[in-house]
């Protein structure tokens, strides 16, 4: 094996170990997120609990952060809560890294 298969087979794997761990930290916020909003929307316990899967389901309809933003959008506004579209993706940017924090931390 080359010098540069070396170095190839390094950055293959460095892409993979980013992929899953942004993966992992998109799963985590949108868990973290959904829990949010679901206080937000007077919800508690388990049905805070499944509101927050709904919204890690929810981010599987599409790529990118917008299908996860249109659900809490449509949530927030059927129940009446006064919340800016700029304050909720400044609380989905905190919520991400949080998350990347708590899986670099290994918690």
């Amino acid at each position: 094996m080359t010098t540069f298969d070396k170095r190839e087979e390094g950055f293959e794997k460095q892409f993979v170990l980013d992929e899953e761990l942004r993966f992992k930290a998109n799963a985590r916020r949108n868990k973290l997120l959904g829990l949010w909003a679901a206080q937000k929307l007077g919800f508690s316990g388990a049905e805070a609990d499944a509101y927050a899967k709904a919204v890690v389901m929810a981010d599987f309809e599409e790529i990118g952060d917008d299908d996860v933003f249109r659900k809490l959008r449509k949530d927030f506004d059927a129940k009446g809560v006064a919340l800016s579209d700029h304050q909720i993706r400044r609380t989905m940017d905190e919520l991400m890294a949080k998350a990347v924090q708590e899986i670099k931390a290994g918690s």
